[in-house]
């Protein structure tokens, strides 16, 4: 007889599912972490706060190691004495006091708020005249946008250098020729201490005319028509519309433009550069800004802790010139 024990049916231990684990579930089953547990615990509004800084986290890296770590080595450069192949040496405030008992220093200072004084009004007057205009415009709108558009897109020296042969003397520059058509004396464009620097700002301001008209447009077209067809019945002049609808009403666009072309003009070079080439900044640095004078300093005199100090200063000016603009043009 025997002795093996038979297998109970009913005590036998059920047979696992083909291809399924010999194992209970919950050995693989990991618990949730913190992190998850707190980010279940969110709501939806938090949650899609959370995916926006995410996304956002890695641009905002960028930007700070981009923009912010320059500023800060230029700030440390410019207590320094360096010539770019040598070692750094310890300058204290040399640099600041070489900077401020230099006279073509707050030369090339004036000049560069003369670019900002002359150029952001007068783009910014007729930037606006022209969008005003343009706007009321039916026959051929997007032609003539594109057109007005269009220097914004071409290339700045391109432009430079086309500006620079029609101020040429005679029998070259197109300018002078037409003046010679109608008995009038040749001006010295580029060559006058006078003249030069407003003959090398007409391009600049003529290159910022079209990406200002457009802001200026898509400002005109917020403002709601219901506003015009009221004032239109009450009978209210074009001249009160302008001044009480729509100059209140652009108040954000004029403040964007501003702002924009102040720093463009106070960071102004291409055109500076290669309208005076033979002598840039010239004649006797009539025409130099603050970004040429960098330059010069950093890669043609090779003294980079001099021209760290004027970066400093550079941008001080755009920090201050763009926040007191902010709060002069603040809503009230």
């Amino acid at each position: 007889m025997s002795t093996t024990p038979r297998n109970n049916p009913h005590t036998a231990a059920p047979r696992a599912r083909p291809g399924a684990s010999p194992f209970p579930q919950h050995v693989f089953r990991a618990r949730p972490g913190t992190g998850q547990r707190m980010y279940r615990n969110l709501s939806i509004k938090q949650k899609q706060i959370v995916w926006a800084w995410g996304f956002l986290a890695i641009p905002i890296l960028f930007y700070v190691i981009i923009r912010f770590y320059p500023t800060g080595n230029a700030m440390v450069i410019s207590f320094q004495d360096w010539n770019l192949l040598g070692s750094r040496t310890w300058a204290g405030w040399e640099n600041y006091a070489k900077l401020w008992n230099d006279p073509v220093f707050w030369k090339v200072f004036a000049n560069t708020f003369l670019y900002l004084i002359i150029g952001t009004p007068v783009s910014l007057v007729i930037s606006f005249v022209v969008a005003y205009h343009l706007d009321k415009l039916r026959f051929m709108h997007g032609f003539l946008r594109m057109l007005y558009f269009l220097p914004f897109m071409t290339s700045a020296v391109a432009m430079a250098w086309v500006w620079r042969w029609f101020y040429q003397p005679v029998p070259i520059g197109l300018f002078n020729n037409f003046l010679a058509d109608f008995g009038i004396p040749q001006i010295e464009f580029l060559r006058s201490t006078t003249n030069a620097l407003p003959a090398v700002l007409a391009p600049a301001v003529w290159a910022g005319l079209g990406f200002q008209i457009i802001i200026f447009m898509a400002g005109l077209r917020a403002i709601p028509r219901s506003y015009y067809e009221a004032a239109r019945i009450d009978g209210v002049s074009t001249w009160t519309v302008l001044w009480e609808i729509t100059l209140p009403l652009l108040r954000p666009t004029i403040v964007f433009i501003v702002v924009f072309s102040s720093i463009g003009f106070l960071r102004i070079f291409d055109h500076v550069f290669n309208m005076t080439t033979n002598d840039p900044g010239g004649p006797l640095n009539s025409t130099k800004p603050l970004v040429l004078m960098i330059y010069q300093s950093a890669f043609t005199d090779f003294d980079m802790g001099y021209a760290a100090a004027q970066t400093v200063v550079l941008f001080l000016v755009l920090l201050a010139v763009s926040l007191l603009q902010l709060w002069l043009l603040r809503d009230r």
